[in-house]
Protein backbone atom coordinates (compact mmCIF):
# COMPACT_ATOMS: atom_id res chain seq x y z
CA UNK A 1 0.00 0.00 0.00
CA UNK A 2 1.15 3.71 -0.64
CA UNK A 3 -0.52 5.65 1.57
CA UNK A 4 0.93 7.75 4.09
CA UNK A 5 0.69 7.14 7.81
CA UNK A 6 -1.51 9.47 9.48
CA UNK A 7 -2.95 11.18 6.30
CA UNK A 8 -5.71 9.95 3.84
CA UNK A 9 -4.60 8.90 0.83
CA UNK A 10 -7.65 11.11 -0.87
CA UNK A 11 -10.10 14.15 0.63
CA UNK A 12 -13.76 14.46 -0.40
CA UNK A 13 -15.48 17.64 -0.51
CA UNK A 14 -18.99 17.46 1.16
CA UNK A 15 -20.61 17.78 -2.61
CA UNK A 16 -18.62 14.28 -3.70
CA UNK A 17 -19.60 12.42 -0.29
CA UNK A 18 -23.27 13.37 -0.69
CA UNK A 19 -23.46 11.92 -4.19
CA UNK A 20 -21.47 9.05 -3.65
CA UNK A 21 -23.50 8.18 -0.08
CA UNK A 22 -26.46 8.42 -2.69
CA UNK A 23 -24.97 6.21 -5.43
CA UNK A 24 -23.96 3.71 -2.63
CA UNK A 25 -27.65 3.69 -1.01
CA UNK A 26 -28.63 3.19 -4.60
CA UNK A 27 -27.16 -0.05 -5.15
CA UNK A 28 -26.82 -1.02 -1.82
CA UNK A 29 -23.21 -0.69 -1.84
CA UNK A 30 -20.40 -1.50 0.26
CA UNK A 31 -18.39 1.28 -1.40
CA UNK A 32 -17.16 3.59 -4.67
CA UNK A 33 -14.30 2.20 -6.17
CA UNK A 34 -12.01 4.51 -8.19
CA UNK A 35 -9.01 3.32 -10.22
CA UNK A 36 -6.93 4.20 -13.13
CA UNK A 37 -6.19 2.42 -16.44
CA UNK A 38 -4.48 2.62 -19.79
CA UNK A 39 -6.30 4.30 -22.39
CA UNK A 40 -7.45 7.94 -23.51
CA UNK A 41 -5.58 10.78 -25.64
CA UNK A 42 -3.45 11.38 -22.68
CA UNK A 43 -2.77 7.92 -21.48
CA UNK A 44 -4.69 7.32 -18.57
CA UNK A 45 -7.79 7.33 -17.52
CA UNK A 46 -9.57 6.90 -13.89
CA UNK A 47 -12.72 4.46 -13.43
CA UNK A 48 -15.59 4.54 -10.97
CA UNK A 49 -17.69 1.61 -9.82
CA UNK A 50 -19.77 0.97 -7.01
CA UNK A 51 -18.50 -1.72 -5.43
CA UNK A 52 -20.10 -4.60 -3.47
CA UNK A 53 -17.09 -5.10 -0.95
CA UNK A 54 -13.83 -4.09 -0.44
CA UNK A 55 -10.82 -5.81 -1.62
CA UNK A 56 -8.21 -6.96 0.88
CA UNK A 57 -5.59 -4.35 -0.60
CA UNK A 58 -7.88 -1.47 -1.00
CA UNK A 59 -7.50 1.40 0.92
CA UNK A 60 -10.93 2.74 2.25
CA UNK A 61 -11.81 6.53 2.72
CA UNK A 62 -14.61 7.19 5.11
CA UNK A 63 -16.71 10.38 5.25
CA UNK A 64 -19.83 10.50 6.86
CA UNK A 65 -21.62 7.48 4.70
CA UNK A 66 -19.49 8.06 1.83
CA UNK A 67 -16.84 5.21 1.65
CA UNK A 68 -13.93 5.59 -0.91
CA UNK A 69 -12.56 2.33 -1.59
CA UNK A 70 -8.69 2.82 -3.86
CA UNK A 71 -7.74 0.26 -6.17
CA UNK A 72 -4.24 -0.85 -5.62
CA UNK A 73 -2.87 -0.29 -8.81
CA UNK A 74 -4.23 3.40 -8.52
CA UNK A 75 -3.24 3.94 -4.43
CA UNK A 76 0.35 5.42 -6.02
CA UNK A 77 -0.90 7.82 -8.23
CA UNK A 78 -3.86 8.97 -6.25
CA UNK A 79 -2.02 10.35 -3.28
CA UNK A 80 -3.32 13.94 -2.02
CA UNK A 81 -5.84 13.73 -4.68
CA UNK A 82 -9.17 15.93 -3.79
CA UNK A 83 -12.51 14.56 -5.68
CA UNK A 84 -15.30 16.56 -6.07
CA UNK A 85 -18.60 16.37 -8.07
CA UNK A 86 -19.34 19.36 -9.49
CA UNK A 87 -23.61 20.05 -11.17
CA UNK A 88 -23.10 22.56 -14.17
CA UNK A 89 -26.21 23.69 -16.90
CA UNK A 90 -24.43 21.60 -19.46
CA UNK A 91 -22.86 18.47 -17.64
CA UNK A 92 -22.72 17.26 -14.41
CA UNK A 93 -19.81 14.83 -12.38
CA UNK A 94 -16.76 13.89 -10.56
CA UNK A 95 -13.67 15.72 -10.64
CA UNK A 96 -10.51 14.91 -9.63
CA UNK A 97 -8.07 17.25 -8.25
CA UNK A 98 -4.79 15.53 -8.55
CA UNK A 99 -1.29 16.98 -7.69
CA UNK A 100 0.45 14.04 -9.59
CA UNK A 101 -1.07 14.72 -12.91
CA UNK A 102 1.78 16.04 -15.49
CA UNK A 103 -1.06 17.15 -18.24
CA UNK A 104 -4.32 16.31 -19.41
CA UNK A 105 -6.48 16.21 -22.60
CA UNK A 106 -8.52 18.98 -23.97
CA UNK A 107 -11.66 17.11 -23.18
CA UNK A 108 -10.50 16.22 -19.59
CA UNK A 109 -10.95 12.46 -19.80
CA UNK A 110 -7.58 11.34 -19.97
CA UNK A 111 -4.37 12.17 -17.92
CA UNK A 112 -0.83 11.92 -17.81
CA UNK A 113 0.89 11.72 -14.25
CA UNK A 114 4.16 12.37 -13.42
CA UNK A 115 7.01 9.81 -13.88
CA UNK A 116 7.73 7.27 -11.04
CA UNK A 117 11.11 9.49 -10.12
CA UNK A 118 9.35 12.64 -10.09
CA UNK A 119 6.48 11.57 -8.14
CA UNK A 120 8.95 9.60 -5.46
CA UNK A 121 10.62 13.48 -5.14
CA UNK A 122 7.45 15.47 -4.54
CA UNK A 123 6.48 12.40 -1.86
CA UNK A 124 10.17 12.51 -0.13
CA UNK A 125 9.95 16.55 -0.30
CA UNK A 126 6.05 16.88 1.52
CA UNK A 127 7.14 13.98 4.29
CA UNK A 128 10.32 15.60 4.86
Amino acid sequence: MFAIPGQTPVTITPAAAKHIARLMARENAAGFRIGVKKGGCAGMEYTMEVAQDAGPMDIVVEDGDARVLIAPMAQMFLIGTEIDYETGLLESGFKFRNPNVEESCGCGESIKFKDMDELQADRSATEG
